[in-house]
């Protein structure tokens, strides 16, 4: 049986996995203890021998391999703010999207909508791959505050 993590560590280690390409930060969760153990250019955590064991350490994916990237950014705007549509994928062909992005919907007024619609999708996503991979989320989370 794991460990409970709280879903705020559980949100920052997704955000730290999510924080450059894919591959390029890892966050890793023993099954046992519920620690987080963090990979990357500037992290000099010590890590356990047995890291790379699958059946003790579990890695906390990219928010790309959960379709929260991009895909939900789309998502957004078909449901909420359609008009904006085609501005929206124009910004996307280029470096610096988001922050347009968010410019964007802060002059329509839509800011505050999108940053619950991602808390809720991103908790969503979390809940779906904790069960996944057998790991439980214990503690006070966003959505039960």
């Amino acid at each position: 049986m794991s460990t409970p993590i709280s879903y705020e560590d559980l949100e920052a280690a997704l955000n730290w996995s999510s924080s450059g390409a894919p591959g390029e930060y890892q966050a890793l969760i023993c099954r046992r203890t519920g620690r987080i153990y963090f990979q990357g250019d500037y992290e000099e955590e010590e890590l356990p021998s047995d890291i790379d064991d699958a059946s003790l350490y579990v890695a906390v994916p990219h928010k790309n391999d959960l379709d929260l990237g991009r895909d939900l950014v789309f998502r957004f705007v078909d449901a909420q703010a359609p008009r904006l549509a085609h501005a929206v994928h124009t910004v996307f062909r280029h470096r610096g999207a988001y922050q347009e992005f968010k410019l964007i919907l802060d002059r329509q007024g839509l800011l505050q909508r999108w940053y619950d619609f991602e808390a809720a999708a991103i908790h969503l996503a979390l809940q779906g791959w904790t069960q996944e991979n057998g790991l439980v989320v214990g503690g006070v989370s966003r959505s039960d505050a």
